[in-house]
């Protein structure tokens, strides 16, 4: 039982935090179209939704982000450990209880982002909206993906990513001493 609500209580905080950011940006993204937009916002607008429904969208969530997920929910359903119960949602991330390199992946990955999100801000609407609005498709892509996977994984089957979770290391096996007669 620890197991399962470990992993909807991940997998149920991601949901709600890339939802969030979904209904947040899709207010200001909204808002450009309060600004008369030329021919060339318009095609900027439309290169910006492909762009980010395919880099975002496809290759960052569908791909990468919403696989690892799913298969690190899993991993929690079955192999419970009160403290990543407990943190969940930085479980299911890779922040902790991963590998090496997946938590250097998700430290710089959200640092980049954070970056992103604070430059972004500094931009005039409409541009602004544009490219919150080509975030939000993104995002709604990567929503739809991650509960696609994790219902999958959790069903039954087998996941589609590797969760990278640190190998046990278990000491090595020294030969018993030969026996005398």
């Amino acid at each position: 039982m620890l197991g399962w609500i470990g992993a909807l209580w991940g997998l149920g905080a991601i949901t709600l935090l890339l939802t969030s950011a979904v209904v947040r940006l899709g207010k200001i993204g909204t808002a450009a179209f309060d600004f008369p937009f030329a021919w060339f916002h318009w095609l900027i607008l439309a290169a910006t939704l492909v762009f980010m429904a395919y880099s975002e969208g496809y290759r960052g969530f569908q791909r990468g982000f919403s696989p690892r997920v799913a298969a690190r929910a899993r991993y929690l359903r079955d192999h419970p450990v009160a403290t990543h119960v407990l943190l969940a949602p930085l479980f299911c991330m890779g922040f902790i209880h991963a590998t090496r390199r997946r938590k250097l992946t998700a430290l710089i990955l959200t640092s980049a982002i954070i970056l992103l999100i604070a430059l972004v801000r500094l931009l005039p609407q409409p541009w602004r909206g544009i490219i919150d609005l080509g975030v939000v498709v993104g995002l709604g892509w990567g929503v739809i993906s991650l509960l696609v996977f994790a219902a999958r994984a959790l069903s039954g089957a087998p996941p589609a990513a590797d969760p990278e979770v640190p190998v046990a290391v278990t000491p090595p096996q020294h030969p018993a001493p030969p026996k005398t007669a």
